[in-house]
């Protein structure tokens, strides 16, 4: 509103709020309180996050891109040369858990394809479903069969069976 406007016609409105400025003789115990945690509890222990996190950033390690070295497999470790046995079994374990999730990604990928097309998914989702039954068959020649037990040195002698029953039969 301009300075210069009639009061007789524009009234201020009646406050009916309280005064915001109340003075007393006592200071406020709240605000006193909230200071005192401020400055003994929170400034401290937040000082010291700080800190500590700025150490931290200069060291980081990231855990979840770790980059194993490849190793020999069984074939390649020498008799009675139990830590390289003990490698090449990570190894397999680690090659294991990247073929399941490898087979677990196709899947998906095509129960996604099927979902999307409806009842016309079989001509639709055609690579996708030549795509899963190769993994899934390469899945099931390397690893199945194996039992709950599995490991590199019952993987080695499957796949030694399965190359001894190819020599039988070309014979």
């Amino acid at each position: 509103m301009p300075a210069d406007y009639d009061k007789g016609a524009y009234p201020e409105p009646p406050r009916q709020t309280p005064a915001v400025d109340k003075q007393t003789a006592l200071p406020n115990p709240a605000l006193i309180l909230s200071k005192l945690f401020y400055y003994s509890v929170d400034l401290p222990v937040t000082t010291f996050r700080d800190f500590v996190d700025s150490i931290r950033v200069k060291n980081k390690t990231v855990y979840y891109h770790q980059k194993f070295r490849r190793v020999p497999d069984l074939t390649a470790c020498e008799e009675g040369n139990y830590v390289c046995y003990y490698e090449a079994e990570m190894q397999w374990r680690r090659d294991y858990k990247v073929d399941q999730q490898i087979v677990k990604i196709v899947q998906e990928r095509l129960r996604a394809c099927q979902q999307r097309e409806g009842a016309s998914y079989h001509q639709n989702c055609a690579k996708e479903m030549q795509q899963f039954e190769q993994v899934a068959k390469n899945f099931q020649s390397c690893y199945g069969d194996l039992g709950v037990y599995a490991s590199g040195r019952k993987c080695l002698m499957k796949q030694k069976e399965r190359m001894m029953a190819a020599q039988g039969q070309k014979a």
